[in-house]
């Protein structure tokens, strides 16, 4: 069935009607009360809103991260059930607030007139402006701060259709909306839970294993990359930092570069090896472990710090697996209690406890959670595709429902 096919079944017998957003809508920008004035950012009961608010909350919004007082605020405040667009900065970002509030001038405030109340359900206008986003980043004026002009917003021009067809859009993509939520939310929890699993399973592995007790430094050697910001180049030694290992895998294809002379003068600190295990020292992926699989030289940042093992004790799986246990983390929390910076430091690294079994033991330990990592990061890998595919489908029917051509008319 063709789109227009299936517009003229949904909407047979009905007409369309074209009106601009200056018609429909009273625009005004956003404000900030002035940040030098504490008294407006305290006891303030008014919602406020940023963009922060739409990273966190979603598109419907009820409340806002930041208040502010009455005394604060010039001129009227933003009523309920009205809608902001992002005109600069991440132009087409929208809401629908359901309260009485005040918006930053990041916003453009969209409120109805009057006169279209009774033609115009605001649901509908807010799942209508996904459409008017697109056109809002193609008027984009970027000849300094990219923004959107509020003369070329008020030509954009929205549909009115019948106030019955507009319930029954909204009811279907608020149908749409909540099952594609829920899916999204079982395929989250079944993540987790698939993760809570495996890291249950191999931590008893590790811990439930015929092992005695050692020192890291009793079976390996540590070091950590460079403690000063080198000189980059265009080509050259690949240097990497902590971005470079935030997968599961050392990442190489974003990279800087430092001259061979410079690499050569390095301490051999910096320098990791194939098969030595890197981790990182700071940051929100602390101790991540990765191994290196290459034999290019490679220099490192003090972000980065590694393990390079004595192969005939341990295997620099097994640490990998290891440096991913209750075990490890217990030592690193025990260490860096109260301390203001956390990081990973080499010094006290070398004291940690580590389970260690016979080789073969070992072997056959990383051979069983390399099995249950590969299935788990196969679900890792597939949620999000399967979110995507979701998403996509999602807004093929929105658009397609939201899609009135200009020239059409039921019969």
């Amino acid at each position: 069935m063709s789109h227009l096919s299936l517009m003229e079944k949904l909407f047979e017998g009905f007409e369309v009607e074209w009106k601009s957003l200056g018609d429909i809508f009273d625009l005004r920008n956003g404000y900030t009360p002035s940040k030098a004035k504490s008294e407006y950012w305290t006891n303030g009961g008014i919602p406020w809103f940023r963009m922060e608010d739409l990273r966190n909350n979603g598109n419907i919004l009820k409340d806002a991260i930041q208040h502010v007082h009455s005394d604060g605020i010039k001129g009227k405040l933003f009523p309920a059930n009205s809608i902001i667009m992002a005109t600069t900065a991440t132009i087409g970002e929208h809401a629908l607030i359901t309260v009485d509030y005040m918006c930053n001038q990041q916003f453009t405030n969209f409120t109805l007139k009057e006169e279209f109340h009774d033609q115009l359900d605001t649901k509908f206008i807010f799942y209508y402006f996904f459409i008017l986003d697109e056109q809002a980043k193609q008027a984009v004026n970027t000849s300094s701060f990219p923004s959107v002009q509020m003369n070329e917003l008020k030509k954009f021009v929205i549909p009115i259709p019948p106030l019955v067809i507009q319930a029954e859009i909204v009811r279907i993509l608020d149908t749409f909306t909540e099952l594609t939520a829920e899916l999204t939310a079982e395929l989250t929890a079944e993540l987790t839970a698939r993760k809570k699993q495996y890291n249950y399973y191999r931590d008893q592995l590790i811990l439930n294993s015929d092992a005695k007790l050692e020192k890291l430094e009793n079976i390996s050697k540590i070091y950590l990359g460079l403690t000063y910001t080198p000189t980059y180049v265009n080509d050259g030694i690949k240097f990497i930092s902590a971005q470079n290992t935030s997968s599961d895998f050392l990442d190489l294809t974003n990279v800087k570069y430092i001259s061979e002379d410079e690499y050569k003068s390095s301490t051999s600190n910096a320098k990791p090896k194939r098969g030595d295990v890197l981790f990182t020292r700071v940051g929100s992926n602390l101790g991540h472990p990765v191994i290196v699989e290459t034999d290019e030289p490679l220099c490192i940042f003090v972000s980065l710090g590694f393990i390079r093992v004595n192969p005939e004790k341990v295997l620099n799986s097994y640490i990998k697996h290891w440096m991913n246990t209750d075990l490890f983390w217990s030592q690193v929390r025990k260490n860096v209690h109260g301390s203001a910076k956390v990081n990973l430091n080499t010094g006290w690294l070398k004291d940690f406890d580590v389970l260690l079994p016979p080789i073969n033991i070992q072997a056959r330990i990383v051979a069983i959670l390399d099995k249950f990592d590969a299935l788990t990061n196969s679900i890792t890998e597939g949620l999000p595709r399967e979110i995507k595919l979701r998403q996509q489908q999602y807004e093929y029917y929105r658009n397609l429902l939201l899609s009135f051509p200009k020239t059409f008319k039921g019969k």
